[in-house]
């Protein structure tokens, strides 16, 4: 298998990323953590065996961080598809965390001492390598506990690689009773390479290249704009159009939520497919949370008589502005004029005010979460 800096350099001749410094370098760090994971596991010393310890024989993690499009999810894809290494995870930070918690509680239901320990071990068991995708703190309840878990997560000899935008001093920054997070932030730097991913040009924003993000009326020229803009985005040849890959997301709960296209943190749907099904809040969160962009198609105008559609429309959107998904839509209409008269039009106007900031050159630079 290709390694993580020939993946990339195979991928700047190909033209399909131009060369950045910033990148190579990034890229170079994972080739050498993907070569020290490769090799056989060191077998503990005396002193580990007594106090069980593992995490001094498990190499060091990378801290990834830097400002948003700056390349950081493509650099992990690389690393992780290219990484020979058993078993290993990937999974986005807030995902896990709620994992985690569930986790907790089923211990504790089982009637337990401490649950922690016992989570991390059931963890450990299942990924030596653990790689997250954007890091970052913003629950008391994850804050309380991430030291703990981590603590005994790395003495497992768990290697951890994250992306995040935030340097690790500014995770959960000014959150509640700081002081139970702040010990996270020296274990992180005690165990994980922290690296700079921010070079000069944000490549998801030049991506889309200054395209409308909102195009009216639906139909074929709306539908060609958007397709144009999506593969321009996600590097995906047109002449495959018919083979971009679906998705299955896991939403809370315990269901899942077909995705009809989904590629590099892009998503599309069509206005039928999110609002005239029983959907709810847990199943737009979770779009929101695990895709920076969203194609949306074929949204109509509404009203009174359609107004479990246009409730659904409005919990959708405020996830969407509430986590900086860019979104992409073919309507028919304007944002002011999707929910023009009838009862339930006032409600709406705060949506319409949403997507309009959502439309801004303002709003677009913002990084996803």
């Amino acid at each position: 298998m290709a390694g993580v800096r020939a993946a990339y350099d195979a991928l700047v001749a190909a033209g399909e990323l131009r060369p950045d410094a910033a990148q190579a370098a990034v890229a170079d760090r994972l080739q050498a953590l993907a070569e020290a994971l490769e090799k056989p596991a060191a077998k503990p010393g005396f002193f580990a065996r007594i106090t069980g310890a593992a995490a001094a024989v498990a190499p060091r993690g990378l801290y990834i961080w830097g400002g948003v499009g700056r390349g950081k999810s493509m650099i992990m894809d690389l690393f992780y598809g290219a990484v020979d290494v058993v078993p290993k995870r990937r999974v986005h930070f807030h995902e896990f965390m709620l994992e985690v918690h569930a986790d907790i509680f089923a211990e504790r239901q089982r009637g337990g001492g401490d649950p922690i320990p016992a989570v991390a071990a059931t963890i450990a068991a299942s990924a030596r390598l653990l790689a997250f995708d954007e890091m970052q703190v913003k629950d008391i309840a994850d804050a309380a506990i991430v030291s703990r878990l981590f603590t005994a997560l790395f003495a497992h000899g768990v290697t951890v690689v994250a992306t995040s935008n935030r340097v690790p001093e500014d995770l959960y920054k000014d959150g509640l009773n700081r002081q139970l997070f702040t010990p996270f932030i020296v274990l992180l730097r005690g165990y994980c390479d922290v690296v700079t991913l921010d070079g000069p040009v944000d490549y998801r924003l030049e991506r889309l290249g200054g395209a409308a993000t909102w195009h009216v009326p639906n139909g074929p020229a709306a539908t060609a704009a958007l397709a144009e803009t999506f593969f321009r985005m996600t590097d995906y040849p047109v002449e495959d159009r018919a083979r971009v890959p679906t998705e299955t997301l896991a939403v809370p709960g315990g269901r899942t939520l077909f995705v009809p296209k989904s590629l590099k943190g892009v998503a599309v749907f069509s206005f039928s497919r999110l609002c005239r099904q029983p959907l709810g809040a847990a199943d737009y969160l979770a779009i929101a949370r695990h895709f920076h962009t969203l194609f949306l198609v074929g949204v109509p105008m509404m009203g009174p008589e359609n107004r479990n559609e246009a409730a659904r429309f409005v919990t959708l959107i405020d996830a969407l502005y509430e986590h900086k998904v860019k979104l992409l839509a073919s309507a028919d209409a304007v944002p002011a004029g999707l929910y023009p008269t009838g009862d339930g039009a006032f409600e709406f106007a705060r949506t319409v005010s949403r997507l309009m900031e959502m439309q801004s050159a303002d709003y677009l630079a913002l990084g996803h979460g």
